[in-house]
């Protein structure tokens, strides 16, 4: 699971076998999300606060082109 960043005590990463459309997980003390980074939609949240949820939000957009090019480098994908 390769780790992207950890950002306010929140873990960005992927798993290491993903798929379409680009994501993020996130990891917080309480909980995982799963965040689209294109469209920037939370697709699924298990427990992560929504004080966090939007920390982790904006931290993507933030960082979306960073975290594209991890993804594109990570998966191979052009």
């Amino acid at each position: 699971m390769p780790t992207i960043m950890y950002l306010f005590g929140l873990r960005f990463f992927f798993y290491s076998e993903e798929h379409l459309p680009i994501h993020v997980h996130v990891q917080s003390g309480d909980g995982k999300a799963k965040i689209d980074v294109e469209t920037l939609e939370v697709l699924e949240n298990k427990g992560v606060k929504p004080a966090d949820l939007k920390k982790a939000v904006d931290a993507v957009k933030q960082y979306q082109a960073d975290i594209r090019q991890a993804w594109i480098e990570y998966f191979d994908e052009e």
